[in-house]
């Protein structure tokens, strides 16, 4: 599933195209993507000017001129193009097709139906169902090593699933959480409340350093996941430990003979992949 680098990699393709445009005209082919599409969904769209694009967690938000906003979820094998050839045929998993005024054509396509769109009111977004209970974003001002350790006091569970829990911070995945772990120092199986203090200011730093660098070589390439311009991303190419089990780890002395490298185990039936001697 797409994680934040990749979402904000989406958004910040789609805003060229996008922002400041009127929808003239919103295809619907289909009544349903993971759940039913609102009511009256192309409708509602179609002569309205697309504010402005951003994400929170991830989740891609479009604000509209009339106060709504659309709410769009990659899902699983979800993206969003913009056509090189608006005239072509539409692909069997087209679902949604944004034609704005100035003649470009975004296709929202998803072969396993797993993304959704939703339209809520602006305001209040934030109580909404979908955003109620989220933790602060990792790249934002209000995500440190402090309020990172009042997020994990008192949890005992490890430090891997923690992170994974939307409630601590938004929009963190298997792949990103692990390499941030790796950054860390810390080792998945810790007690997550047991992050405190410097461990708690490491792990936030090198949170905000692995998404940093995530976003800007456009995200990781993992299945179906592409940017808007239909390229792929490229931070696989710097994964540290993420699949790359019996590998050596890269910036410690430990040799796949002595210790058998990077290791893989499973947590909430996910894979963690971590270097045992570097991280504690």
């Amino acid at each position: 599933m797409p994680e934040l680098p990749e979402v904000e990699t989406v958004c910040r393709g789609l805003r060229p195209w996008l922002e400041g445009r009127r929808l003239a005209s919103v295809i619907q082919r289909r009544p349903d993507l993971r759940w039913p599409l609102p009511e009256n969904f192309a409708q509602r769209l179609e002569g309205r000017m697309i504010v402005r694009i951003d994400r929170r967690a991830k989740y891609m938000l479009a604000h509209l001129d009339d106060g709504w906003v659309l709410l769009m979820h990659l899902g699983m094998s979800g993206r969003m193009a913009v056509a090189a050839d608006p005239d072509a045929p539409f692909e069997p998993h087209d679902h949604v097709v944004f034609l704005t005024d100035e003649g470009c054509q975004v296709r929202f396509n998803d072969p396993r139906r797993f993304g959704f769109m939703d339209l809520l009111p602006a305001e209040g977004i934030e109580t909404s169902a979908h955003f109620r209970g989220l933790g602060p974003e990792p790249l934002g001002n209000a995500f440190n090593g402090p309020e990172l350790a009042a997020r994990l006091a008192g949890r005992r569970t490890p430090i891997k699933a923690a992170l994974l829990d939307q409630k601590t911070v938004a929009g963190l995945g298997n792949i990103y959480v692990c390499e941030a772990l790796y950054v860390a120092g810390l080792s998945p199986k810790r007690q997550a409340h047991t992050v405190q203090g410097k461990r708690a200011e490491r792990l936030a730093a090198a949170t905000r350093s692995v998404l940093t660098r995530a976003i800007a070589a456009g995200g990781s390439s993992l299945r179906d996941y592409r940017q808007a311009s239909g390229e792929l991303g490229y931070f696989q190419h710097d994964w540290a430990v993420y699949d790359k089990e019996g590998q050596p780890c890269p910036d410690c002395d430990c040799t796949v003979a002595a210790t058998g490298g990077i290791q893989r185990l499973v947590q909430a039936n996910r894979s963690t992949f971590y270097c045992p001697r570097r991280q504690r």
